[in-house]
């Protein structure tokens, strides 16, 4: 009898706990209420059954309870019990489909007026692309994925050039404007959900999955991936905000193009510069005779070269200069360095290739001098460097777990971190520098920092992506030791 009495009560404490609850979902933004009608009818439905099963359970646990002297009636078949479960489950069954497929055929029918909104997942963030004046998404392919290029854009393809590129968690759109989300992940499976919108919709690497809504509430709502993708997942959010048409365009244009992001990529800088310079001396062979790590080789090495003065063969001295390196490029008989065989060829190279030449030895140079900055950053250069650092960043998915701005992420903060003293995992503790962040990036598992997970993947960059990492980390260390001064009393 008491258990067919706490049965009871637990349909009656269900009942009330629905009816008088004070949680309720949030009033749906968009066009899809059918989608709360349809949950609703599902625990209806399913409140029913359970009703139902419930006070069955209690009915016969009272009737028949077990009595001295009585036996059970052992019926191993009963046709007609069987037929009506079958027709009343069945029943019950399609009641709570019916709805939901009516609802998701609407739900993948696009109307013909909608504009499109690509949504590109990566462990742990959001990016968005929208289509340009011509009204149509250029063509992607993951084989055209790099740094300056993480949507994976057709750089050929003159449909994308005009197309919208928001690199950041944060998108808008226009209020009472009907939209068709395209959606696609680059790595591992996600899903974009935003529980106002009553949008939600797996993201499938190699697939571009699709649905539609229109948001009828101006209002900031929050975008959460609801497929569990790794470790940061719960850190995976972004911003939806629905605003009125003008506030829409006006955001709009001020987003860049993506021929407007090719073009910037291709600006010559510091760091295409090197390249340029490590290209040639891999071309020419150079580091065969001239090492760049200090080690003796059989001509000078090239760390702290530039700037330094050189005792020659005649007996003379000389300051390594811009003309002096051009002079031993072009003429390397002229003035020989003592100690060294005159053993190196005349190479005959236009005024591009000497001055890459010429600025990848100055940029050893420039690390040997105390960290004082080089010329070449006191004119901005090393600004564009931290600046491709930071795209870096963002496209290798670095900021998903570090932050820039101080906050807790999964990651150590980048903000100071560059020369602060940290303890790691083992009780011992480093100095943040250069060869740490090159160490920690090609093998994060080494030195892991106390109260942090060892969750980070082995990356792979080039030298040249490793400095501008390196000068992007510096950049916001730098940029808190001037806060810190600017503050009264510091």
């Amino acid at each position: 009898m008491a258990i067919a009495i706490i049965l009871i009560l637990i349909v009656i404490a269900s009942v009330l706990f629905h009816i008088l609850a004070p949680w309720h979902a949030t009033p749906a933004a968009s066009n899809w209420g059918s989608i709360d009608t349809t949950l609703f009818i599902t625990l209806i439905i399913s409140g029913i059954f359970f009703i139902a099963i419930t006070v069955f359970m209690a009915v016969a646990v009272m009737r028949y309870r077990h009595k001295e002297g009585s036996r059970a009636a052992y019926q191993p078949e009963n046709k007609k019990l069987e037929t009506w479960l079958i027709i009343v489950t069945s029943v019950g069954i399609a009641a709570m489909l019916a709805p939901g497929l009516v609802v998701y055929s609407d739900f993948i029918r696009v109307p013909k007026n909608a504009y499109e909104l690509e949504v590109v997942a990566q462990q742990w963030q959001w990016a968005f692309r929208f289509p340009g004046q011509d009204g149509k998404l250029g063509k992607s392919d993951i084989k055209f994925v790099d740094s300056t290029n993480p949507f994976g854009l057709d750089p050929k393809d003159p449909v994308g050039q005009d197309d919208v590129l928001v690199r950041n968690n944060e998108v808008r759109l226009p209020l009472d404007k009907p939209v068709k989300v395209l959606l696609r992940s680059k790595d591992v499976l996600h899903n974009f959900y935003v529980p106002q919108i009553r949008s939600k919709m797996d993201m499938v690497p190699g697939m571009v999955s699709y649905f539609w809504f229109t948001p009828t509430k101006v209002g900031k709502y929050e975008i959460l991936c609801a497929e569990f993708c790794g470790v940061g997942h719960y850190n995976m959010r972004g911003q939806m905000i629905v605003e009125e048409l003008g506030a829409f365009d006006r955001w709009l244009n001020s987003q860049p193009t993506f021929a407007q992001t090719l073009t910037n990529a291709a600006k010559p800088s510091r760091d295409s510069v090197l390249e340029k310079g490590r290209q040639l001396v891999e071309k020419y062979g150079c580091g065969a005779c001239h090492s760049q790590d200090g080690s003796s080789s059989l001509g000078p090495g090239w760390k702290g070269l530039y700037g330094r003065t050189e005792q020659l063969v005649d007996g003379t001295s000389v300051q390594v200069d811009e003309a002096y390196l051009k002079e031993s490029i072009l003429d390397p008989m002229a003035r020989l360095v003592q100690g060294y065989p005159p053993v190196m060829v005349t190479y005959t190279l236009n005024d591009e290739e000497l001055g890459a030449l010429v600025a990848l030895i100055k940029s050893l140079g420039a690390a040997q001098q105390d960290n004082e900055p080089s010329p070449s950053d006191a004119s901005g250069t090393g600004d564009d460097l931290a600046t491709q650092g930071q795209r870096l960043a963002g496209s290798l998915g670095c900021l998903a777990c570090h932050s820039v701005d101080g906050s807790k992420g999964i990651g150590p903060g980048l903000q100071g971190l560059y020369g602060k003293t940290e303890t790691l995992a083992d009780g011992t503790s480093i100095k943040v520098d250069d060869g740490y962040i090159k160490e920690s990036v090609l093998n994060p598992g080494a030195k892991i920092v106390k109260g942090y997970a060892a969750v980070m993947p082995p990356l792979a960059p080039s030298d040249q992506e490793l400095n501008a990492l390196i000068a992007f980390i510096k950049s916001k260390a730098n940029a808190d030791a001037d806060a810190s001064k600017a503050e009264p009393g510091k």
